[in-house]
């Protein structure tokens, strides 16, 4: 809290005004909220964020429906007959929605009334009450709290019932998040496109669809669409930032599942008598009845009248902060995806409880993305953790790795699915583990079991000699670290 113990800066209603009801917006207010701070939080649109609505929870919710059909088409298991028919899009896009609609409730809604702040429903913007003053402070990178004046930025909220409600606060929050990115390809304003946000909203299964992009998005969106039934042909580089060994297997499972990969950019898009024709860097010309946009996300920014309270914004739009998420305002404070960095959802989370221990009670917290996980919730999932061998290598670490496929591994085999690996990369000599990379059923799970190696700087042997149940996909670190030393291929299968 505050040096007033709790009472907030003197004359002010709010001791945290946040904008923006994502999971960096409620991991703070909670935060805040549970030290008996005074929370208001303003949302513009749908109360939850990009995770619960459009995100995290959707994608993957139809990313499992979609691997159940195609599970059910392509099972490898003798003796049992499955198939699988055409989709009720409507139906399943109900089911998905249904299931939004509940975790936006009991997580979101329902929690802001537990915890006791209020949701105001508009447009927020800043303005400052003095802007001498306040641009003075916003200049000052080593201003305090008792240097900055309560004439500094006031928050205005458009509310959508009607009426302006105008907040003074200690401290704010932006956590607007991110919205997809639309890149200057030639004619595409002239298309009607899709994103990852539209696309699962569609109440009918498109015959074809070509996806741009070839990142951690456009993969799962192009494999969702291919296992659902479509014809579906991906444009872009593919797994740009991942293990180019693992990123080959996946590559190949692509093909597998009947997607076309073509790995180079779209130079140009056209509407030829309703199908969509795509032009590449090489001159090839994809086709396909829809077009859905995956070249990334930008932080939402614009409207905010982050120039009026001396808030810096990059090249990107995203808000500029320091290593505490202290914007150029020292009043203002950042976090999750409107700052630029990972864009996760764990990674808000851990900015909004960060913002609510700097701003109300001093703490000068840090994160550190060293060990940071990622995962592709493919089929089978791509996920990381540490360092991958050239980026090692580009640190001037001198390093070794050991790839594993999936055929060593027993629960692989068990599961009649090998395809995949698991990549370790380690210090050369000391053996200390930089980096592990998964492509698995399962590789979310088998990557968090690698964060704690990474954390706690374990070297290859050590995870050798650990304890690890057999049957597991987890197993797979155990081998991996065994290859260092050991020609796996030469022990039984469940050998210690």
């Amino acid at each position: 809290m505050d040096d007033d113990n709790g009472q907030g800066r003197g004359g002010v209603e709010f001791d945290l005004a946040i904008v923006g009801s994502g999971g960096a917006g409620f991991a703070a207010a909670i935060a805040a909220s549970s030290r008996g701070a005074r929370v208001v939080m303003a949302e513009r649109g749908t109360t939850g964020g990009t995770c619960v609505n459009t995100g995290c929870v959707p994608s993957k919710a139809l990313l499992a429906a979609a691997g159940t059909r195609h599970g059910a088409a392509t099972q490898a298991f003798p003796g049992i007959a499955t198939s699988a028919g055409p989709v009720d899009m409507a139906a399943l896009i109900a089911g998905k929605t249904a299931l939004v609609a509940g975790l936006r409730t009991a997580k979101y809604t329902d929690l802001a009334t537990e915890y006791g702040w209020p949701i105001l429903h508009g447009t927020a913007r800043f303005a400052a009450t003095n802007d001498e003053a306040t641009n003075d402070a916003a200049t000052n990178d080593e201003a305090t709290d008792d240097e900055a004046t309560d004439d500094g930025p006031v928050l205005e909220v458009d509310l959508d019932e009607g009426g302006r409600r105008r907040i003074e606060a200690g401290h704010y929050l932006v956590a607007t998040g991110s919205a997809p990115y639309a890149p200057g390809i030639e004619g595409l304003a002239g298309v009607d496109y899709l994103t990852s946000t539209t696309a699962m909203e569609l109440d009918e299964l498109p015959d074809s669809l070509v996806v741009i992009g070839a990142g951690y998005v456009g993969l799962e969106q192009a494999q969702l669409f291919a296992h659902l039934g479509a014809r579906v042909t991906l444009v872009g580089r593919f797994a740009p930032h991942t293990e180019p060994e693992l990123a080959d297997l996946l590559a190949g499972v692509f093909t597998d599942d009947g997607i076309t990969v073509v790995p180079d950019r779209a130079t140009a898009v056209t509407d030829d008598d309703g199908t969509v024709v795509v032009t590449t860097t090489t001159g090839q010309r994809v086709r396909g009845a829809r077009l859905l946009l995956a070249a990334g996300r930008r932080p939402v920014t614009a409207g905010l009248g982050l120039d009026a309270v001396g808030v810096k914004t990059g090249d990107l739009g995203e808000i500029v902060v320091d290593d505490r998420l202290r914007t150029t305002n020292p009043r203002i404070w950042a976090g999750g995806d409107v700052t630029g960095h990972p864009q996760y959802v764990y990674t808000a989370a851990a900015h909004g409880t960060l913002v609510a221990d700097n701003a109300l009670r001093g703490a000068d917290r840090t994160l550190d993305y060293t060990h940071l996980p990622a995962v592709t919730f493919t089929t089978p999932a791509l996920a990381s953790a540490g360092l991958t061998e050239a980026a090692a290598t580009a640190a001037g670490l001198d390093c070794d790795y050991r790839v594993l496929p999936l055929s060593a591994v027993p629960r692989a085999l068990a599961n009649r699915d090998t395809r995949g690996a698991i990549k370790l990369v380690a210090e050369t000599g000391t053996g200390r583990l930089l980096g592990a990379h998964a492509l698995a059923e399962g590789a979310g799970d088998v990557i968090a079991a690698a964060v704690y190696a990474l954390a706690n700087q374990m070297t290859v042997a050590q995870m050798a000699g650990l304890w690890c149940p057999y049957l597991t996909m987890a197993e797979g670190l155990k081998l991996a670290a065994q290859t260092f030393t050991t020609d796996v291929s030469t022990l039984s299968c469940c050998a210690a």
